[in-house]
């Protein structure tokens, strides 16, 4: 039932439900929770979200959206050795920059920590919870193994009342981080390795973001999650398949609290997986601890501030993660996908602009020179309402070295000796010769113009088959040009297991270079800005930009060059 489809009425359009909006429209219409919906994003608070927490970010507030429902953000902040105010900000920024808002329904797990608090000394109490002395190595030991049972703790019988005294004084800070811990009380000889007496609260002396030096013990994921769900009435907590197993003891804890009138539900789907990159945390911290990266939103990194400095929209992550979908079955998917879906988005958003990134001057040598020409250049063919802006023609220009060949191959229609192609919105022109330096380095470039081939002109209808992007050498501008490339060099560096992860870093990831602007985009160039460079690519105006200092960060080529590359 959980994989089959069916359709909704958007207005006029018919839309298929994936699995999980599929299941969450039965519960509705069965009249679940009373028919309320309320899902939660609960990210940790230890550093900043990638592209993979913004599929559940979509999910998430999406379901929510579809149905009417609410979504809260909730900071799973328990273990405060590793969080930071920081990554509470900047996990704030993503989600509103990919267009969600959880209004007045901003939690923290540390809310509930009196609630959870009483609730393992209810547990205590009750005979369900005890605290053990051993070692984390050694609770890891007696566990077992999936096909052999464990070994009870030598203090899983003590009395309620001991094990009271000793997590009260746990709190109080009376023994050393990992001396004893509190275990949950149900089976050592389960199939499920989770319910082989979990650990719900462990000692931790270091001050939290929020609560300070208040607390000395710290719940666990397992113990802290689904009560937290029950506490803000979340109905639906919907994660990825690594927690298929956990979904028996989040009931299990769960239904401490709750009844048949309201229980959430735990409904789990794939991860985001991309080739090229990694989406470790922990490694990612890594890379910006080592400077390795130019710091968590470097944009070769896979984080959301990364991917949004380096130019791409929350339209195409959209586009994206819909493209890819929510299954039940780990895929890893081409990174290939996501940047077709950035070129389909800036395409229809970004003006198209002139810029050089490797010159070699042109001297239209018929041209006058004194003459300074204006020439119309068409903002986006894409957008009916796009405008146009106007860019100077003088009879010195500069062009990309690789545009010009003296000896070229058959099909090479762009400019050679003897041969016309067009300059962009302005003249045909033909190729009269070249000076060199004395190592047989292309100086300059000679041609004539045709005048009656401009835009408007008698000739301007006239066919060739190569067209230059050019800019003016005298009102040209300079600026700073990041050329990113993938950040690792293998397709799945998460399955790479006889190299570290370092080692199979992109030595080429970043090439940075200098390139020669025309005036209008020199002028209008806006931190976030995004621009087609004609011929090239998408780049996107650094935040680091001034005025003195324009840096334009390469988005995505025009094409998929990469793909071209391998298949070679």
């Amino acid at each position: 039932m959980a994989e089959e489809i069916f359709e909704i009425n958007e207005g006029e359009e018919k839309k298929s439900l994936n699995f999980v909006q599929q299941l969450v429209a039965e519960d509705l219409k069965a009249g679940k929770n009373g028919g309320r919906l309320n899902t939660r994003f609960p990210p940790e608070p230890n550093g900043y979200l990638h592209i993979g927490h913004a599929k559940a970010i979509c999910m998430d507030f999406g379901v929510a959206e579809m149905f009417g429902g609410t979504c809260n953000l909730r900071f799973d902040d328990t273990n405060p050795i590793k969080e930071d105010v920081e990554y509470v900000e900047s996990i704030k920024e993503d989600i509103k920059w990919l267009g969600y808002d959880w209004g007045d329904r901003l939690y923290y797990a540390s809310d509930y920590f009196p609630k959870l608090y009483d609730l393992a000394v209810r547990m205590i109490k009750e005979g369900k919870a005890y605290v053990d002395d051993q070692t984390s190595e050694q609770i890891a030991a007696q566990k077992g193994t999936p096909t052999t049972p464990g070994t009870e703790s030598p203090y899983r019988n003590r009395t309620p009342e001991e094990n009271l005294d000793l997590f009260e004084r746990m709190n109080a800070g009376e023994f050393d981080e990992g001396a004893r811990v509190l275990r949950a009380k149900i089976d050592m000889a389960s199939s499920n390795m989770h319910f082989r007496d979990p650990i719900m609260y462990r000692i931790i002396k270091h001050p939290h973001h929020r609560t300070g030096d208040k607390w000395k013990v710290y719940p666990m994921y397992d113990f802290a999650h689904g009560q937290s769900d029950y506490f803000e009435g979340v109905t639906h907590s919907i994660c990825t398949l690594e927690f298929v197993p956990h979904r028996p003891l989040y009931e299990y804890f769960v239904k401490e609290l709750a009844d048949e009138s309201y229980c959430p539900r735990q409904i789990e789907f794939n991860r985001l997986n991309l080739t090229y990159t990694l989406m470790s945390k922990r490694k990612l911290l890594q890379l910006v601890k080592e400077g390795l990266v130019a710091g968590w939103d470097d944009p070769r990194m896979p984080t959301i501030c990364g991917l949004r400095r380096r130019g791409y929209t929350p339209e195409s992550i959209k586009n994206f993660i819909d493209a890819i979908g929510y299954t039940k079955y780990e895929a890893l998917n081409d990174i290939s996908l996501l940047e077709h879906a950035v070129r389909e988005d800036l395409n229809k958003r970004a003006n198209r602009v002139s810029a050089v990134l490797d010159p070699v001057k042109v001297v239209i040598t018929n041209f006058p020179e004194d003459k300074t020409e204006m020439v119309t250049i068409e903002n986006n063919p894409e957008d009916p309402n796009g405008g146009t802006h106007e860019m100077p023609f003088t009879r010195e220009i500069f062009i990309e070295r690789e545009d010009f060949m003296e000896n070229p191959p058959k099909k090479y229609f762009r400019m050679t000796p003897g041969k016309e192609v067009r300059l962009k919105a302005g003249y045909i022109v033909m190729c009269t010769g070249c000076k060199k330096d004395a190592d047989g380095n292309i100086e300059e470039i000679y041609c004539e113009y045709d005048p009656e081939t401009k835009s408007g002109m008698p000739g301007s209808m006239r066919k060739v088959k190569g067209t230059l992007h050019w800019v003016s050498a005298k009102y040209c501008k300079k600026a700073t040009v990041r050329l990113y490339d993938r950040l690792f060099m293998v397709e799945n560096p998460s399955a790479e297991t006889e190299k570290d992860f370092r080692e199979l870093l992109n030595p080429d990831s970043l090439k940075v270079t200098t390139a020669l602007i025309e005036p209008y985009l020199a002028e209008t160039a806006v931190a976030g800005n995004k621009y087609q460079f004609q011929r090239i690519g998408y780049f996107c105006v650094d935040k680091d930009s001034t005025a003195d200092n324009l840096i334009f960060n390469k988005t995505i080529g025009l094409k998929d060059s990469w793909a071209k590359e391998k298949a070679k």
